[in-house]
Order: structure tokens, then C-alpha cells, then sequence
């Protein structure tokens, strides 16, 4: 038999936002790897697990680990925030892997800042949408530059990863003058902040008021196309249905 991986998608870290496959899979892992912090947000029902981190910036030492543990006959699961396979580390350990031919790998899904953080502005994910990382730690940024100018070309509802950071304070800007040359500035847009853990915080603006902003590595940004727009106090992009407005069938004598 060959040994096991699980490559497991936490969501936001809390266990009611993960799915069952999720949690199934944990549960069935000796030993659980992954970032001191994400080991942290399972809470105490992991914690008679063998729980083994590496820092911030050692994910492949991260991911050797993991198959080192495998090769001991040990069900391993590596954590991921999110979804292991948005801007996580599945990508990394089927690379990684070819070195392990006796190592099967099952990546188990999670739920990605973009859905929980949509979730809470609203619904501004229901038309066609793209997530862009504004990370240039392994993207050069002329070329995440592109993406935003053909994302905005394309009249995308338009979802920004990790737009900021001690480096990185201006980037969210830098970003928002790139979309201002195609979108209005009272444009719809909405951020969220730790989505889904202790002290989330949302808020809608428009993309002129979005350029001034100050937000962290821990928010979620979202930036409208033409068809969103706000309802109600919600973020909400239009899916195209026609709405007909309900009339008095008794009429008016």
C-alpha cells in the first residue's frame, strides 16, 4: 500500500466553516503539519494529534516534512488556509511529490477567502469574477499588473489576495490607480478583514474611497463590475434575470 497525504483546505480555521471531508480527514491523520498559526485555529479537537509546524516563508521545508512523515507509515495531513489549491500548497507538494512515488497525495477542499468573504459583504461573486494576488513575493509585479488591467478590460468582478503587507502598504493603491484607468471611480467595492475568525470586519466603498484605504494581510478586497452594485447595504452583483415588479390584481377603482 502506499503511504498518505491529505492536503487539507481549513477555510477560514474555524471548524464549522470547514467541510466535513475536511474535518473527516483530520481526524483520521496521526500526525498534522502545517503553519504554527493554522495549527493554532483548529482549536483543542486536534490537539491529541502530533502537530508539527514550520515558520512563515519555509513551505518547502513544510512540505518535506509532511513526506517525511508519510515514509514512516504515518497518515499525514498538511493545512492549508482557504483552499490548499488556491495559493496553497497542493501545487507544491504534486511537485515536491515526483521525489516520493510511494506517496499518494488527496487534496480535500476548503473554503477560499473569496466565497466566505462574499459571503458576508453580500453576494458580489454572481456574475463572472476573477481573484488576482497582489503578492510579488513569487509573481514579478509587471505581470500582476497585466492581469489587473485585462481583469478590468473584461469587466470582471474582481477578488484581490493578499493586497497588503509591512513591505507592501502602498500596493493596494498601486492597484487601484491600475483599475481606475478603465473602471469609474464610484464604482462598488468591499473588503472584509479576518473573515471568519475573532474580529471580522467588512466594509463597502467605492473605488475612488477604496484607493485611500489602510487594510492588512488578513483582508479579502472586492471590486465590482458594471452589474453590481448596492442593495440594501449589500454588495450584490446582478446574475441577469428580469425582475417583473409584482401589481395589485384587484387594481384600483
Amino acid at each position: 500500500m502506499k503511504n498518505e497525504i491529505y492536503i487539507v483546505g481549513m477555510g477560514p480555521g474555524r471548524e464549522e466553516m470547514m467541510t466535513g471531508e475536511a474535518v473527516y480527514a483530520l481526524e483520521q491523520a496521526d500526525v498534522i503539519v502545517g503553519y504554527t498559526t493554522y495549527l493554532k485555529l483548529l482549536g483543542q479537537r486536534f490537539q491529541g494529534k502530533e502537530l508539527l509546524s514550520t515558520p512563515m516563508r519555509q513551505e518547502k521545508e513544510r512540505c518535506r516534512l509532511c513526506f517525511e512523515e508519510a515514509e514512516k507509515g504515518k497518515k499525514a495531513a498538511l493545512v492549508c488556509s482557504g483552499d490548499a489549491g488556491i495559493y496553497g500548497l497542493a501545487s507544491l507538494m504534486y511537485e515536491i511529490g515526483r521525489e516520493y512515488p510511494e506517496t499518494e497525495l488527496f487534496v480535500i477542499a476548503g473554503i477560499t477567502a473569496a466565497s466566505s468573504g462574499a459571503a458576508v459583504l453580500g453576494a458580489p461573486l454572481n456574475h463572472d469574477f476573477c481573484v488576482v494576488s497582489l503578492s510579488d513575493l513569487l509573481t514579478p509585479w509587471e505581470k500582476i499588473e497585466k492581469r489587473l488591467e485585462a481583469a478590468a478590460a473584461g469587466d470582471f468582478v474582481i477578488v484581490l489576495y493578499n493586497p497588503s503587507s509591512h513591505k507592501r502598504k502602498d500596493y493596494l493603491m498601486r492597484a487601484c490607480d491600475i483599475l481606475l484607468r478603465r473602471i469609474e471611480e464610484e464604482r462598488i467595492c468591499g473588503y472584509v478583514e479576518n473573515i471568519g475568525r475573532e474580529g471580522t470586519r467588512a466594509n463597502i466603498c467605492t473605488l475612488k474611497q477604496l484607493k485611500e484605504r489602510e487594510v492588512n494581510m488578513f483582508t479579502t478586497v472586492f471590486i465590482g463590475s458594471s452589474g453590481s452594485e448596492n442593495i440594501n447595504g449589500k454588495f450584490v452583483t446582478r446574475r441577469g434575470y428580469k425582475i417583473e415588479k409584482n401589481t395589485d390584481i384587484c387594481g384600483n377603482n
